[in-house]
């Protein structure tokens, strides 16, 4: 059996290890795309696909996974050429690049899941103005190496995966009484229609964002009070 002592130096090993993961850099960014500067609630960026294809699971969640992929390969490819690309055709190329994957995705959604990519498959085209692939093209991308690069592209592409796949949960729910095919509300449900419109669709981001932003407010505040009670115990130990 550990004595009180033991067991008190593990623990602190334990804290001392998760502040070192919780201040590297890889942390901090797949966090910001996760959370601190999320593309959808921080940024605002991806609000048409969010809130055109959020109807249904499946919609939302092939369009989660086409852009991380579309965000990761662009990511690699553009911090690998980082150093060749003129600035001056920057943009072209990030819109080339894109393109590129896009149709991957399309080509590949069009062959395995035809009743998707005919309800979705504008949109998936339109991934090529995702304001999100190209800020993180611009932004991280062009001036960050490969590691960093696709640990960016993975943060913002999941938190844009699972933003939609609240939407839908609660929008197919709700509009449909089904999630996946599967009943998930009483027989005698009666369907919000409203919620599998527009209106709906509306409604349900900014309720959205209204716990995000709330969320993110006491976590800010939570923070700060940690910081301020760290910097009077190094006083007082002064």
């Amino acid at each position: 059996m550990l004595s009180p002592l033991v067991r008190g130096n593990k623990k602190g090993v334990k804290i001392q290890n998760m502040s070192k993961i919780t201040q590297s850099k890889s942390y901090k960014v797949l966090m910001d795309g996760l959370w601190n500067d999320h593309p959808v609630c921080s940024m605002i960026l991806g609000i048409c696909s969010s809130l055109a294809i959020t109807n249904k699971l499946e919609n939302a969640i092939v369009m989660g996974l086409g852009v991380t992929f579309c965000l990761v390969c662009t990511a690699v490819f553009i911090s690998a050429m980082r150093n060749f690309i003129p600035s001056h055709a920057r943009m072209i190329v990030y819109m080339i690049v894109i393109a590129s994957f896009v149709i991957i995705v399309d080509r590949f959604i069009k062959a395995y899941y035809p009743d998707i990519s005919e309800a979705i498959g504008p949109y998936i085209g339109l991934i090529i103005t995702n304001c999100i692939l190209m800020g993180r093209a611009e932004a991280f991308a062009i001036k960050n190496g490969i590691f960093y690069s696709v640990l960016d592209g993975i943060g913002y592409g999941l938190g844009y995966t699972y933003t939609l796949v609240v939407f839908s949960v609660i929008r197919e729910s709700f509009g449909f009484g089904s999630i996946l095919g599967m009943r998930v509300m009483p027989q005698n449900w009666t369907n919000w229609v409203v919620m599998v419109m527009a209106p709906g669709a509306f409604f349900v981001l900014s309720l959205y964002l209204w716990i995000y932003k709330t969320l993110r407010s006491v976590r800010v505040e939570r923070k700060s009070v940690v910081n301020k009670g760290h910097d009077l115990l190094l006083r007082s130990k002064k």
